[in-house]
């Protein structure tokens, strides 16, 4: 039996650690093309926030990070990751190459691809 639970109504935000903030920034805004948040509140560590559609965000939080970045798996898709949804990822794939970052299609041939940040987060788009 189930029992009750809060009735959740979507995912608000993904955190990835990153080691450089700079490296960070240009990969999520430049080669993903995602709005910086400037709201971001002072915390005691520094960080960057990424709108990814109204209410969803990607957080790069600047914090040690106790994950090995080495041995993972080459394709994102047998790894953790987050993945967001697009009506057209042809915009990203060219972004990818223009910058010489490494993806992959899905295994099991849908329409989705498999790429990872700069510090090893894998990420996978879905295209609708």
């Amino acid at each position: 039996m189930i029992p009750e639970t809060t009735n959740f109504l979507k995912i608000d935000h993904h955190s990835v650690i990153s080691s450089d903030l700079e490296k960070s920034k240009f990969f999520y805004n430049q080669v993903m093309g995602l709005e910086i948040d400037h709201q971001r509140p002072e915390l005691k560590y520094d960080g960057a926030w990424f709108k990814v559609t109204e209410g969803v965000a990607i957080h790069c939080l600047c914090l040690p990070n106790y994950d090995p970045v080495t041995g993972r798996p080459e394709h994102g898709g047998m790894d953790r990751h987050v993945a967001l949804r697009t009506d057209d990822f042809a915009p990203l794939i060219s972004q990818l190459e223009k910058h010489h970052v490494f993806y992959s299609r899905s295994k099991s041939g849908r329409a989705a691809i498999f790429f990872r940040d700069p510090d090893g987060n894998a990420i996978e788009v879905i295209e609708n």
